[in-house]
């Protein structure tokens, strides 16, 4: 994505149960750019950053030059099968 105020973010996970384990703070981005969203990425946060896990979104999401996007506590569920 590019354009606006996009910024990565800081993932807090709570303690896994079952394999698997939701954020455990809001993620928020403002000042997003006009787009759509299809999906998701996490990164790990060394010198090289690597690509530790991604998906698709249930449904995309539109966003209007300047919207905000947001997931809440919860709601990006993470398992390993």
């Amino acid at each position: 994505m590019t354009g606006g105020s996009y910024a990565r973010k800081s993932l807090t996970v709570g303690a896994s149960s079952g394999g698997a384990t939701t954020n455990s703070a809001d993620l928020q981005w403002t000042g997003m750019p006009a787009c759509t969203i299809v999906g998701w990425e996490i990164w790990d946060s060394a010198g090289t950053p690597v690509r530790l896990w991604y998906g698709p979104l249930d449904a995309n999401k539109t966003l209007a030059a300047g919207d905000e996007y947001k997931i809440t506590a919860g709601n990006l569920s993470l398992s390993m099968a």
